[in-house]
C-alpha cells in the first residue's frame, strides 16, 4: 500500500465513530467468538464504563463469558438465572439501569461485595426475539445511566443479536438456542 492509499484508509477508518466501527465489526462477525471479541472490544469505552461482561444465558444458568474490567469480575463463572441481575434481564426481556446495587434487592450482595461495581446497565441479547445472553456494563462510583449510554449499549446487543443470528450455530443448536460461546458449552 503506498503512503498515499495509507493516508486515504486512515481518513476513512477516522471517519467513522466507534459505535459504527464496532456495528461493522459485529455485521462482518463470522463466529460467535467473534461476536464476543466485537462487543468486549467496544462496550466498556462506547459506555465510558469501568468493565463489561458478555453473558450467555444456558440451561438457567448466567454464564459469564468474558469481561474487560479495571479489576476481575465474574468470567468463567456461572450463577443460576434467577439469582443474578443479568438473569432477571435475560428472563424479563428488559433492560436495566440500577445507579446503586446497594439499593437493589435485585442485586446478590455477596457476589458484588468484592468488586469494584457500585452502577451498573444490563442489556438482553436476542436471537429470532429471545434472550440468549446479556451484556453488562460497571461503573465504581454511584452513576446514572444515561439515555444515550442505554441506547448505545441497547445497539451494540441489537447488532450482536443479528450477528449471532447468521452465524453457524455451535453443534446441535440452532435460533433461539444459539449461544454465545463457539463449540463446547463450557468456555
Amino acid at each position: 500500500m503506498t503512503s498515499q492509499e495509507w493516508e486515504g484508509r486512515m481518513m476513512q477508518i477516522n471517519s467513522v465513530s466507534p459505535i459504527e466501527w464496532a456495528i461493522d465489526m459485529l455485521d462482518e462477525a463470522k463466529t460467535a467468538d467473534d461476536v464476543q471479541t466485537a462487543l468486549r472490544c467496544s462496550a466498556r469505552a462506547a459506555v465510558q464504563a469501568q468493565g463489561v461482561t458478555i453473558v450467555q444465558l444456558e440451561d438457567g444458568e448466567c454464564h459469564y463469558l468474558c469481561e474487560d474490567a479495571m479489576s476481575p469480575l465474574w468470567a468463567g463463572q456461572r450463577f443460576p438465572a434467577t439469582s443474578c441481575i443479568s438473569g432477571w434481564a435475560m428472563l424479563h426481556d428488559q433492560t436495566v439501569v440500577i445507579p446503586d446495587i446497594r439499593t437493589d434487592a435485585r442485586i446478590p450482595q455477596a457476589a458484588y461485595r468484592p468488586t469494584f461495581v457500585r452502577s451498573l446497565l444490563m442489556v438482553p441479547i436476542r436471537v429470532a426475539g429471545s434472550p440468549v445472553g446479556a451484556v453488562g456494563a460497571y461503573w465504581a462510583d454511584l452513576h446514572q445511566a444515561t439515555g444515550d449510554e442505554v441506547a448505545t449499549l441497547e445497539r451494540l446487543a441489537d447488532a450482536a443479536g443479528r450477528a449471532l443470528a447468521k452465524v453457524p450455530a455451535p453443534v446441535g443448536r440452532s435460533g433461539a438456542a444459539r449461544g454465545l460461546a463457539d463449540g463446547a458449552l463450557p468456555v
